[in-house]
Formats: structure tokens, C-alpha cells, sequence
């Protein structure tokens, strides 16, 4: 690929790890951006020696950021959170930090910009995750018109803090919610096809991608499920026989008010997240994604086998 040296803010997150592998085998020297470096030192040996470098920069902090752009061919934003909490609220991290991204690798002379936002993204949303998911990529247009902006729906993969969630739900309680009936629609999208669309988003365009320059891509899975749907996959997978409870959204409301308030690592629900499960997280009917980028995305059912097993009875130190 022509990118020959990338640096991957919120490397040593979910999609960080995948693409960060990937970026070293296809020979990019990349440095990993991360609050603390020592979180990312296993993506070391994901290199040669010195191939992979994580040091300390803030989002929030445009001189550190501006350092760890310097001398870089493409830049990739992955930086995102689920919750808000202190200083790292929706805003600030998926908005203000955006920019700051943008307008540093602006300056620097970047030749590539990969924003990774989420389906949703909107700023009329409920929710004010994908209100600040809207004004983050506005913010990255305006400083950096020429960036890719990709929009994933739910990821998997065996790090995944969704289907690894319920499968552990479905291990320790005899009943799984459905919230508003589990109509709300899901399309999941592999977390290697995420990180291989930002590989393909960094390189030169071809007849294979088209103009990647300056345009959005919304990536999903090839499946469109209901969330019932996807609650019965997990038993399958699990080969637990929890019983699905319809609740109505004012349960999650209820749920995402109150579990918060237990500060117990990340909370089971949040309120905004509950307005979120009133809203179809899918590709959008003619949206440019995957096919635009000439890749064929896995299905669930072909990877999810390898790391819920784990979650049956007699399937591995965490099963029960």
C-alpha cells in the first residue's frame, strides 16, 4: 500500500487490535495513540522490532496530538465511548477530539484521514451518542474534506462487548429481556472486515474501491436480524435455554436510570443507550459499504462459534 507510516488513535481498543495486525503485515510502521502506552504494549510484538509504537496522547489534548500525527502518511480516528464519564463525555470525545484529529492531521500535511463514526450517527437522534457521533464527523469534514468516514453497526468478534455480553447474561440468569418485543433490527458487522475496510480506505483507490476520498461508507454484516433473533442465536450458541421475557422500553429506561448508579465497572445499561434500542441499527438503502469497497462481509454464524463456546456447560474456564 502506498501509506507507509499510519498513526491509530485508540489503537488498543476492539477494532485497534485487528487493524493494527494488519497494518504490520502489510509492512506500515504505526504508531498506536493511547492516554496509557503501557495498555498498548501487547500490539508490540503484532510487528517486527520498532514496527509498532504506542505513546501517550490525549484527543483532548491538540499538542500531544499534533505530535503524534508528525510524519505520519494516514491517520485514523477510532476513538469512541459507550458511556460518558468525568471529562470524557459524548461531546467531547466524539466531537472536540474528532476535530482535533482533523485539524492536526490537516497540518500536518496527512494524505489520509479515517474517521470511524457508527450507523446512527444523527443530529436530530434521541440519543446523545449519535448526536455527538453526527457533529464529530461534521467537525472532520469541515477541517479535513477529503476523509474517509466510516460507519459500522454493531460489531463482533471475540472481544465484542455485545454478544459476549448476553452469552454471559444467558450463562447466569434463567431469563433474557427482550425490550419493545426485540423488533428493533441489527446488522452486524465483523470486526476484521471493519479493520480491513479502513486497510482498503488508507490505499490508493482502484476499480476494486472506487473514490474512497471524502465519502461515508456504512458497514453491516450480511444478515439484517431482529434483536430476538439475535437473542435466540446466543442461546443456540451457548446452548443455554434462558426464556425470552418481553419488557417495554420503559423497563430499559427504568434499567438504564438506575444502573448507572452502581459504579461497578461499565454499567449493564444506560439511559441513552435505552433510546437507543428504540432505533434500527442497519445500512441505510443505498448507502455505499462494504460492496463499494470490494469486501465480502462475514457472516455471524461463521465466527461467533469460536468464541461463545466458551459459555456453555464444560466449554472452557468461564462456563458454569
Amino acid at each position: 500500500m502506498a501509506i507507509k507510516r499510519v498513526t491509530v488513535f485508540g489503537g488498543s481498543g476492539f477494532i485497534g487490535r485487528h487493524l493494527v495486525q494488519r497494518l504490520a503485515r502489510a509492512g506500515v510502521r504505526v504508531t498506536v495513540a493511547v492516554r496509557s502506552p503501557r495498555h498498548a504494549d501487547f500490539l508490540r510484538p503484532r510487528g517486527d522490532v520498532g514496527q509498532v509504537v504506542p505513546v501517550a496522547a490525549d484527543i483532548l489534548d491538540p499538542a500531544a496530538v499534533a505530535a503524534a500525527v508528525a510524519g505520519a502518511d494516514g491517520v485514523v480516528n477510532l476513538v469512541g465511548i459507550l458511556y460518558a464519564r468525568g471529562r470524557y463525555a459524548f461531546d467531547a470525545v466524539h466531537a472536540e477530539g474528532a476535530e482535533i484529529v482533523a485539524k492536526a492531521a490537516a497540518a500536518a500535511g496527512v494524505q489520509r484521514l479515517v474517521q470511524v463514526s457508527a450507523i446512527g450517527a444523527d443530529a436530530e437522534s434521541p440519543s446523545a451518542y449519535a448526536r455527538s457521533k453526527a457533529a464529530g464527523e461534521a467537525a472532520v469534514r469541515a477541517a479535513f474534506p477529503l476523509a474517509t468516514i466510516l460507519r459500522p453497526s454493531v460489531l463482533f468478534g471475540p472481544e465484542d462487548d455485545f454478544f459476549n455480553r448476553f452469552a454471559a447474561m444467558a450463562r447466569m440468569s434463567p431469563v433474557m429481556p427482550l425490550f419493545g418485543g426485540g423488533e428493533t433490527k441489527f446488522q452486524p458487522v465483523y470486526v476484521g472486515d471493519v479493520a480491513d475496510a479502513i486497510v482498503k480506505s488508507l490505499s490508493e483507490p482502484s476499480a476494486a474501491t472506487s473514490n474512497i476520498l471524502g465519502r461515508t461508507f456504512e458497514l453491516g454484516g450480511p444478515t439484517v436480524y431482529s434483536f430476538e433473533e439475535l437473542m435466540r442465536l446466543v442461546l443456540a450458541e451457548t446452548g443455554r435455554d434462558a426464556a425470552l421475557i418481553n419488557l417495554p422500553f420503559f423497563a430499559a429506561d427504568v434499567i438504564g436510570t438506575i444502573a448507572p448508579l452502581f459504579p461497578l465497572g461499565a454499567p449493564l445499561l444506560t439511559r441513552d443507550q435505552a433510546k437507543l434500542l428504540r432505533i434500527d441499527n442497519v445500512v441505510h438503502e443505498g448507502a455505499a459499504g462494504f460492496a463499494q469497497l470490494g469486501i465480502l462481509p462475514t457472516a455471524a454464524e461463521a465466527i461467533l462459534p469460536s468464541y461463545l463456546a466458551r459459555f456453555r456447560k464444560g466449554g472452557g474456564v468461564y462456563a458454569s
